[in-house]
């Protein structure tokens, strides 16, 4: 049988824990950063965990996640 194939653009978005879990970068952080306060840009530094059920869609795209 054939090597399954990532889905490139969720390889680049995701990344998986040890555990388990699927680690993702918050958006709004690229630009228009006066108007947001430093306790939000504090918050969008740090990567968000994906739900339990977007987390199953994302480990579809990634085979050997």
């Amino acid at each position: 049988m054939p090597k399954m194939k990532t889905r490139k653009a969720a390889a680049k978005r995701y990344s998986v824990t040890g555990s388990g879990k699927v680690k993702y970068k918050k958006q709004g952080l690229r630009h228009i950063l006066t108007k947001k306060t430093t306790k939000r840009k504090k918050n969008l530094r740090h990567a968000g965990i994906l739900s339990d059920v977007e987390a199953k869609k994302a480990k579809t795209m990634l085979p050997y996640a």
